[in-house]
């Protein structure tokens, strides 16, 4: 499938965060800032699930089993998402990559038309901050999976496979750290900033 070029220069971001640090939040800000799409890997299976496509169909078959989506669908499901007209201008993912090989992937699909991320942006937040807000977040909304136990592991599940991610981008020099905890127009500014000082501005302001 063809990646339409977009008309003028587009700005590619990957938005990645511990749970709990407010990311699908700044990615959706972010998104209508930079007037470009906020893509996430669930957003992608949901939909073609809901549409019953070929690959969502094929997708599904591994939810309904409670299997992880294997890399190679995942990186197809992706691939044909970032075909889209809106996305041929730019982009915000969400939730991809999160694998070593899952970077090569989308490095084969930009390079393959000539484009690479502009910015990688890193939500770094002190884990025990985290933790207490997910906790009143499970006790609130009644969430199993906000327990101390339970938001533990996936902070140490959520650093593993982060941390190569962080190298790799890090030694691009593409990565952008910004500090996640405060209030949302506190963190959606630190991001802009850092963004703004990579000449990285939104269309309006550009």
């Amino acid at each position: 499938m063809t990646l339409r070029e977009p008309q003028g220069k587009g700005s590619r971001f990957l938005l990645i965060g511990p749970p709990g640090a407010g990311k699908g939040t700044q990615a959706a800000r972010l998104a209508e800032f930079y007037g470009v799409p906020a893509i996430s890997t669930g957003d992608i299976f949901r939909s073609n699930v809901s549409n019953q496509t070929e690959l969502g169909m094929q997708a599904k078959a591994y939810m309904d089993a409670g299997d992880n989506v294997p890399d190679s669908l995942t990186n197809d499901l992706v691939r044909d998402r970032l075909s889209d007209m809106d996305a041929a201008g730019g982009f915000l993912l969400d939730g991809y990559p999160r694998t070593v090989d899952q970077v090569r992937e989308l490095d084969a699909i930009l390079l393959s038309h000539g484009h690479s991320l502009d910015a990688v942006i890193e939500l770094v937040a002190d884990p025990e901050v985290v933790i207490e807000r997910l906790r009143l977040r499970g006790a609130e909304q009644g969430r199993s999976d906000d327990t101390d136990s339970v938001v533990r592991h996936r902070l140490e599940v959520y650093r593993e496979q982060t941390e190569p991610l962080v190298q790799i981008y890090g030694s691009r020099g593409v990565l952008a750290k910004v500090d996640g905890i405060g209030t949302i127009d506190e963190v959606t500014d630190r991001i802009t900033s850092a963004l703004s000082e990579r000449g990285l501005a939104a269309p309006e302001s550009a």
